[in-house]
């Protein structure tokens, strides 16, 4: 099944001038040549050259769409196959077409992420590398694409082989000590092995430190505005996404369900959720949007209080000052362009160390000290741009923990003089651990639950 030939759409679904057709596999070339008509025959073309033509139906002749045909030769591709790209007009009826002629010529309807599982089965990437495709696909941010970049190319890859290159040395010469023992000094070979496992130990410790950023750029922090009704938390979510996505009235209780928008701030990617104002109410819709925000709150990363400058607070202001302790919670006290009636000390007495920031949503003030607010309590004011080997799979992080405490081990029997054959059990453990994050010891289950997760063409 893995070397047969496979094809599926890979641009997006519906109306656009251009549609993709993936093909990959030893045969596609000819699978393709039975359907296209050019000037030359696609098996007799030069690889990497681009072919103007026609698909038809082979048996009638009928054509099915006008197309541009990438031939791409093996292993010169992303797979390491011979790999064909038909260009056709983008549409749902002339792609699908294209596609069925193709399909019923020799080609199979690809699985999610078998192209980009085949670069990794072929060896032209790793584990790590082809993960970090679809957080390319995914990223919401100029940084998250940035960080997914990085990890394409290999960045993340190196360093762990790096890691697992000292692993090796330190195990080598545990093997030349037990074979050959009466040419070892003792003490030689635990200040080896201790160098060798506190260097790792300090690599991987540098790389866990940065994962909570990592993972924030991957997936973006979930930001719950929540508050009273009508003290403009609608009205902030459309400053922040510069556009009208959330109706706004004087009228309490407007928002009655869950608005959920991206946006972009100082390039960690929020996913911004306007609820609906929560307070005692009797209206039996209202009820359910206050429910729905109650449940929201306790899975948010961040929570952003909004309160009135213009009105004195209240029994749910209090109510939410309960339930936001121990949270991430900025307090944005809002429409300062009015008069103030808040009590603003009583505010920080409920909810003392966390950031207040005053704004204006109607005119748009204070939404950029808002937005540093949020960088500095996440990244300390900025994401580390000097280092993007950042570790942000969820696999990738628990494998690094497991590797580390394995460190930990052998440096605990270092130091306590245990014989070196017991230390080494400890540094294989994390040599192993780490093969795992870049696919090097990894089940063929794990590897198929990874591809799933892709999207069809890719």
């Amino acid at each position: 099944m893995e070397l047969d030939t496979i094809a599926a759409i890979a641009t997006p679904l519906g109306e656009g001038g251009i549609a993709i057709i993936r093909v990959s596999g030893n045969d596609s070339i000819a699978v393709v040549d039975k359907v296209f008509r050019g000037k030359e025959k696609l098996s007799t073309v030069d690889s990497h050259t681009i072919h103007y033509g026609k698909i038809i139906h082979p048996q009638t002749g009928e054509v099915a769409d006008e197309t541009l045909v990438s031939v791409m030769r093996a292993p010169r591709t992303f797979t390491r196959e011979n790999v064909v790209e038909v260009n056709c007009h983008g549409g749902l009826q002339s792609v699908q077409r294209v596609l069925e002629l193709i399909l019923a010529n020799g080609a199979r309807l690809a699985e999610p992420g078998e192209f980009t599982k085949r670069a990794f089965l072929n060896g032209r990437i790793d584990l790590s590398q082809a993960e970090a495709v679809i957080d390319l696909i995914r990223a919401k941010t100029d940084r998250a694409m940035k960080v997914a970049m990085a990890q394409v190319e290999g960045k993340l890859s190196k360093l762990i082989r790096e890691l697992r290159q000292n692993l090796i040395e330190a195990m080598a010469h545990i093997e030349v000590t037990l074979d050959y023992p009466e040419h070892d000094v003792e003490s030689v070979t635990q200040n080896l092995l201790r160098t060798k496992c506190e260097e790792v130990k300090a690599a991987i410790g540098v790389l866990l430190r940065t994962a909570k950023q990592g993972k924030i750029l991957r997936e973006g922090l979930s930001t719950a505005i929540v508050g009273r009704p009508n003290v403009g938390k609608s009205s902030l979510l459309n400053s922040l996404v510069q556009e009208e996505k959330a109706i706004v009235t004087d009228v309490a209780g407007t928002t009655r369900d869950v608005i959920e928008e991206y946006v972009n701030v100082r390039g960690v990617p929020l996913r911004l959720i306007d609820t609906a104002g929560i307070r005692d109410t009797e209206d039996i819709v209202e009820k359910i949007g206050v429910e729905k925000s109650r449940k929201i709150l306790q899975q948010a990363d961040l929570v952003l209080l909004v309160l009135n400058y213009n009105e004195p607070l209240q029994d749910d202001d209090y109510a939410l000052f309960e339930a936001l302790q121990g949270m991430n919670v900025i307090i944005i006290v809002n429409k300062f362009d009015l008069p103030q009636k808040i009590d603003l000390e009583e505010v920080k007495k409920h909810l003392p160390n966390q950031p207040l920031v005053m704004t204006s949503a109607r005119e748009e003030r204070g939404i950029d000290l808002l937005e540093e607010a949020i960088a500095q309590l996440f990244f300390s004011g900025r994401v580390q741009q000097e280092d993007l080997t950042y570790v942000s799979n969820a696999r990738h992080i628990h494998l690094l923990r497991l590797a580390e405490t394995a460190i930990d081990d052998a440096i605990i029997g270092i130091e306590g003089q245990m014989p070196v054959d017991m230390v080494q059990i400890d540094i294989k453990k994390a040599w192993e651990l780490l093969g795992e994050v870049i696919g090097e010891s990894v089940g063929e289950d794990l590897i198929d639950q990874i591809f799933s997760q892709f999207c069809l063409g890719k």
